[in-house]
């Protein structure tokens, strides 16, 4: 007897139920799990996007837009940036929601089970300032909530048809900006991870029960380049050296009240000191109306006015840095 004609006969006698569930067993062989989109490869910036806070870095007192409380405001207020200068302080990582803050290009490889071919955990590259941050895709449970905070965190990852959405825990205190803007142990992310051809983009939410009074919405893009220069999946090691001219034992920063950056934004930009430091109500289109009487334009731009990279000689493609021997204009 065929084992055609076998297979019929076991069809034949079997119940409606169990004919439904064999065919779907006969599925889930026949096609295994889709990995939905590969996140794999090298992802380059583009500085057309937030092209400061990814280049040169915000301005040392620039809180405009974070929905900070007044306890985050006091610590940002007091931070020197000559503190990491500080060799204990040089090789200190910030924490996972640096791939949406940092300058850097990012490098995306998996993890496959040997036993099951299915990709057990996507990594996100690291940095000379930022770890590797592995995203656990095999449904492994949370750590307690005393367990070990690590630099890249704890995250957990499903598919959401294309989009890959995750969710960061057990991190260590850090920055939400390069300037000081504080995030804490108790900060938590939410990535949703999409790529459309060869752009990959990543929308934050980071949440922090210490420092925030509401979330913080992050969205930034690469592009795939294949040919990108220096991005590996982790840079070569720290190694602190002197860099500031800074006597033993000296701890950079600044007393309440004497931060002498406060009014730089101000300066340069006209924009009230009362919006600089931030709030949640500075994140939101409304904010402009209540600026409409006290905000004046500046008659000319006096920095980074002449595109991406801020200088004469490196305007964005495209444009024209125009010059009048006092500056860019």
């Amino acid at each position: 007897m065929g084992s055609n004609t076998v297979f019929r006969k076991m069809v034949i006698h079997m119940k409606p139920s169990v004919i439904v569930l064999f065919i779907l067993l006969t599925l889930c062989i026949a096609f295994p799990a889709m990995a939905q989109v590969d996140l794999a490869g090298n992802w380059a910036i583009r500085q057309h996007e937030d092209w400061q806070e990814r280049g040169p870095g915000p301005d040392v007192v620039n809180y405009l837009g974070l929905p900070i409380n007044d306890e985050a405001r006091a610590r940002a207020l007091s931070y020197s940036a000559t503190a990491i200068s500080v060799p204990e302080r040089q090789c200190i990582y910030y924490p996972p929601h640096y791939i949406m803050l940092g300058p850097f290009g990012l490098r995306i490889w998996s993890d496959v089970d040997a036993n099951t071919g299915t990709i057990r955990a996507w990594n996100l590259g690291g940095w000379i300032d930022r770890s590797i941050v592995t995203i656990w895709m095999d449904r492994r449970p949370q750590p307690p909530e005393d367990a070990p905070h690590r630099f890249g965190g704890f995250t957990t990852g499903v598919w959401e048809g294309n989009t890959l959405t995750t969710h960061t825990t057990h991190v260590k205190e850090g920055f939400l900006r390069r300037n000081g803007a504080p995030t804490s142990d108790q900060a938590t992310m939410t990535m949703h991870i999409s790529r459309h051809g060869d752009t990959l983009t990543i929308a934050a939410i980071i949440e922090d029960p210490i420092y925030l009074t509401e979330p913080y919405i992050l969205s930034r893009s690469w592009q795939l380049d294949p040919t990108a220069p220096n991005i590996t999946n982790v840079a070569a090691p720290c190694v602190p050296a002197a860099e500031a001219n800074l006597k033993e034992g000296d701890v950079p920063h600044f007393l309440l009240g004497k931060n002498p950056f406060v009014g730089e934004v101000t300066r340069f930009h006209n924009i009230p000191v009362e919006a600089v430091l931030g709030g949640a109500e500075t994140m939101y289109p409304e904010y402009r109306k209540k600026l409409k009487d006290s905000y004046v334009a500046p008659e000319r731009c006096t920095r980074y006015c002449c595109g991406w990279g801020g200088a004469p000689g490196n305007p964005a493609p495209g444009l024209t840095c125009i010059t009048d021997g006092g500056g860019p204009k």
